[in-house]
């Protein structure tokens, strides 16, 4: 027994050594409100696209705009992100993003929103994000330093697919009871319990790197920096691949609960919170590995793909919900080693530049992603959606056997 409590007692240091941090616990606890009231917008965005247009195509062009700004100008988050204080900046995009939600929850509520009012909305959330992305990423660095990186992101990753457990089912229950404009409006709110604890930190806590002074050339310096660092250049065409085509969910799930399934919102929330709890669980068992090989990221990729394939295939909700809790499962196995792999390869002087590209590859490129998915689950079939992001993940997987090992960087990154 005393055996027992020893491992448990080493387990759990290692699994939740990040949460020690004060500065990172209380950014951790802001994060657990807000990112499940963003998993609620998402829900009903999704359902709202679908109920104003019954349209695939529709549902994709939403998060296609979303990120559209992403994939065109999130460069320059980066520069912003190496120049001014990451705590400020996500003063400011956290702010404005509640309020977005707001204006989108008042919308709803009067009967005035149109689809396109919505298009204009996601755009609006895109440019924020621009900003918002690199500096989240980068900021959990200057909260924990390198030593507990690894395992900040990882449970960063588990609270994120916490709450599409907790965001989706909250959802689905206020749609079917209430509609969906309380949806918006909460998510609105919760942003306020983030801006609280940013305002609780302690910034002499914090592992600041000193600011990148203004200069020209500093973007054509970051994508070159990137582009002459194979091991990036290797991991971040794979993450752009499962970024683009794999990571849909957001539109393959709900057109497979409604088409495939002939389900509705609580069909899709199903879906969602299972995919969510794989991965919530996936990541207590990842968060305690102590060390990280980019080249890891192949076969993570591999067994991704895989794991949506068969997804795709099942022949009833059910199953195909219990083979989502794989796929959870894989995908935080795949974001957090790509992750991590990133900030700890990338010079300090150039992470936010670096994750700024992280940005565009794997938050961006769903510009093209998106409506890619909708359009061919509309022209060949709900299952066809996802079954196209499998693929494209061992596509991943066999272009990274080949860069990554060509990379030759023979360099483990130690994750705590």
């Amino acid at each position: 027994m005393e055996h027992l409590f020893s491992y448990l007692r080493q387990f759990s240091q290692g699994t939740f050594s990040s949460l020690h941090v004060r500065n990172y616990r209380l950014y951790y606890i802001g994060q657990i409100i807000s990112t499940s009231g963003t998993f609620m917008q998402t829900v009903a965005q999704a359902w709202l696209v679908l109920k104003l247009t019954n349209s695939g195509s529709a549902l994709g062009l939403v998060t296609a705009l979303q990120y559209l700004p992403i994939l065109v100008l999130g460069p320059f988050g980066g520069i912003i992100t190496d120049r001014i204080s990451k705590r400020k900046i996500l003063y400011y995009t956290q702010s404005i993003s509640g309020i977005l939600a707001l204006i989108l929850g008042v919308l709803v509520a009067t009967s005035l929103v149109k689809v396109w009012m919505v298009y204009i909305l996601s755009f609006c959330l895109g440019f924020v994000t621009i900003f918002d992305s690199p500096t989240r990423q980068t900021f959990l660095f200057e909260m924990v330093g390198q030593d507990n990186l690894s395992n900040a992101i990882t449970l960063y990753s588990i609270l994120f697919n916490l709450a599409r457990i907790i965001g989706p089912a909250i959802a689905g229950a206020l749609i079917a009871f209430v509609g969906m404009a309380p949806c918006f409006i909460i998510n609105g709110i919760s942003y306020v319990a983030v801006v609280i604890m940013l305002a609780m930190m302690r910034p002499s806590e914090l592992n600041i790197i000193s600011p990148v002074p203004r200069a020209k050339g500093q973007l054509q310096e970051g994508l070159k920096y990137v582009i002459s660092t194979p091991a990036l250049a290797s991991i971040l065409l794979m993450m752009g691949i499962v970024g683009m085509l794999t990571f849909e969910f957001s539109v393959s799930l709900p057109l497979i609960a409604q088409f495939t399934f002939k389900g509705n919102a609580d069909s899709y929330a199903f879906l969602t919170a299972l995919f969510g709890f794989g991965a919530a669980v996936g990541g207590i068992f990842f968060a305690s590995r102590k060390r990280i090989k980019p080249d890891k990221l192949v076969s993570a990729a591999l067994l991704f793909g895989l794991a949506v394939l068969v997804a795709a295939c099942m022949p009833s909700l059910l199953l195909c919900g219990l083979v989502m809790v794989l796929v959870g499962a894989a995908s935080i196995n795949f974001s957090t080693i790509g992750n991590t792999a990133l900030q700890l390869e990338s010079s300090p002087v150039m992470r936010g530049r670096v994750m700024s590209w992280w940005s565009v590859v794997w938050i961006g490129s769903s510009t093209i992603g998106g409506p890619a998915i909708g359009w061919l689950a509309q022209v060949a079939g709900a299952r066809w959606g996802l079954a196209f992001g499998g693929l494209a993940a061992l596509l991943a997987a066999a272009l990274g056997a080949i860069t990554l090992r060509n990379a030759q960087t023979g360099k483990t990154v130690t994750a705590g």
